[in-house]
């Protein structure tokens, strides 16, 4: 069992976490033609979309109130975690008691909210609109295109960790020095001893985004993990545009640093799964195809086989 997978014991000065951000309205254009018309939260994962990986991620840390940040053209998220009366008669009258259970699960892992941004202009900018359904306490921001291994949790420690000290963390996973240009990085200083029994706790002094390797403070990237106090609304309405044009939410969290605020990471030595990007998504439905009881042996025969036998572009082995 990981580090992150313990269950901490409770010392909280605020209330934990119990809702959860997911901002959701991009264009996904590293994935066109085919996220023209299905978003790319909905890409199957083997026969999973990925949102709803994100969505389990949250359920499995107690977190049943989720708000979907979304945009045009992606309403279809919101429908696959609906019920489906008709769907599920027909599985129940044939038997398939497996298939409706998986059906049916969707609908049973968080009640789904949504509000609509209607341009995008960063992530600070679509996080702000959370503020209405989030109020004044802290939540959860999870990013649509990563998740982690549920037998490897992040999200319940880094929750124990912002209620502890009531500011704001961030979640960093080690990268080879010659990718921390693809990265926010992170400056760290250790943390403070009181931390230790939750996880591999660190108190962040700065992001540097995308960074060469001569240049980068650690090799700390940010993994799409946030746990927020309800202050980063005011933070991003004070927030210039930044990056691009945009209102980041890295630029929003740096103010309130600066201000006072204590920032701090959880660096996760767990299984995490990008699908941001063509070549981390196909690695994802590999890895996780390979491992399933089902059809993960026949799988990775055929695999291996293909491998093997050489292919269209590629050489034998």
């Amino acid at each position: 069992m990981s580090e992150q997978s313990a269950t901490p014991a409770t010392t909280s000065a605020t209330p934990r976490a119990v809702k959860a951000v997911i901002p959701a309205a991009g264009l996904a254009t590293r994935f066109l033609p085919a996220t023209k018309a299905v978003p790319k939260e909905l890409l199957p994962v083997v026969d999973r979309p990925v949102l709803q990986y994100i969505v389990e991620e949250a359920s499995h840390a107690g977190v049943t109130d989720v708000l979907l940040i979304t945009g045009r053209g992606k309403t279809s998220m919101v429908d696959h975690f609906d019920r489906r009366p008709d769907l599920e008669a027909r599985l129940e009258e044939k038997g398939d008691a497996e298939r409706l259970a998986a059906v049916r699960r969707p609908s049973e892992l968080a009640e789904i909210y949504t509000c609509r941004q209607p341009e995008q202009l960063g992530l600070g900018h679509a996080i702000g609109y959370a503020e209405s359904h989030v109020g004044d306490a802290a939540f959860a921001v999870l990013l649509g295109d990563e998740f982690v291994n549920l037998a490897e949790p992040l999200l319940p420690a880094m929750m124990e960790l912002q209620a502890r000290t009531g500011g704001i963390v961030l979640a960093f996973f080690e990268v080879p020095p010659s990718d921390t240009k693809r990265y926010g990085i992170a400056s760290v200083e250790p943390a403070e001893s009181e931390y230790a029994d939750i996880a591999e706790v660190v108190k962040v002094t700065g992001l540097v985004e995308k960074p060469k390797p001569e240049d980068a403070p650690s090799n700390l990237a940010v993994l799409g993990r946030y746990v927020l106090p309800a202050g980063i609304f005011d933070a991003i309405r004070r927030t210039e545009p930044g990056s691009g044009g945009e209102i980041q939410l890295t630029d929003a969290m740096d103010l309130m640093r600066r201000e006072g605020t204590p920032v701090h990471a959880i660096v996760y030595r767990g299984t995490r799964y990008d699908t941001g990007q063509p070549l981390g998504y196909l690695q994802t439905v590999v890895q996780l195809a390979s491992e399933r009881d089902d059809l993960g042996g026949e799988f990775r025969k055929w695999l291996t086989d293909f491998v093997n036998a050489g292919f269209p572009g590629g050489s034998s082995t």
